[in-house]
């Protein structure tokens, strides 16, 4: 039986955000199979309750930009209080120069230009592995866009995106663009608005990119399902018990 991909995302009160988790579900299926939705924080179902339903081995992906408490905590207890017992975890979707590339996308079509200096919207985090990665996503932004990139936060961290937004004008550039690292619309997305930008690109959502990153990792953890069982027949073979 092929692993069902659990994709397991952080919730949401927007309808917009809730939507497009299960459009990204809705299209990676179509390359992968049977793919379900989970959530770790404001609505149902959890990963638990999933994993719980879900017949078989399954492969979760962690649908988040950075790896914070939600990746490091919530989804180990989350599979630990489920009691299934053939499940791979992947690695978190960012950062990844694929992101990078589809925030150049979405800022295009917000009006950025070349030379136009960028702040990377992240949510943020409170965990210093995720401020690190948010470093990292960062650098890949500047990398392929060829142009400054900034930090800025939409929560918990510091600098605020408004204040790096300043702090580009500041140094005298006249146009400045916020890159939404984030998945989709929400609350976060709907302050990047009054950040003082010139221009706001959209969430990274369902973009061909990011369908291909989720099977990409799905297929990591296909690998690391079967590399754990040939370990396990091995050790019981036997040959190996001789």
């Amino acid at each position: 039986m092929t692993p069902t991909l659990v994709l397991v995302a952080h919730g949401t009160r927007n309808p917009r955000g809730v939507e497009m988790v299960a459009a990204l579900a809705d299209a990676v299926s179509t390359q992968i199979g049977t793919t379900r939705v989970a959530f770790v924080d404001v609505l149902g179902p959890s990963p638990a309750e999933v994993l719980r339903d879900t017949a078989g081995s399954a492969v979760v992906v962690p649908a988040f930009l950075a790896s914070g408490y939600h990746v490091h905590t919530d989804v180990p207890r989350e599979i630990a209080d489920s009691a299934h017992t053939s499940v791979a975890v992947t690695r978190a979707l960012g950062p990844d120069p694929v992101l990078a590339e589809v925030m150049v996308d979405r800022l295009r079509d917000a009006g950025w230009r070349s030379g136009d200096p960028i702040v990377l919207a992240a949510a943020g985090s409170s965990d210093a592995r995720a401020l690190e990665e948010h470093r990292r996503a960062a650098a890949m932004l500047a990398d392929v866009a060829r142009v400054p990139v900034r930090i800025g936060y939409v929560a918990t961290s510091t600098p605020t995106v408004s204040d790096a937004v300043s702090t580009l004008r500041e140094t005298g550039h006249t146009r400045v663009f916020v890159a939404s690292y984030l998945l989709a619309r929400g609350l976060f997305h709907n302050r990047l608005a009054d950040a003082g930008a010139d221009g706001v690109g959209e969430p990274l959502g369902v973009h061909a990119a990011i369908v291909d990153l989720v099977v990409a990792r799905y297929r990591e953890g296909v690998r690391s399902l079967g590399e754990t069982s040939g370990a396990a027949t091995e050790e019981l073979s036997p040959a190996r018990r001789r």
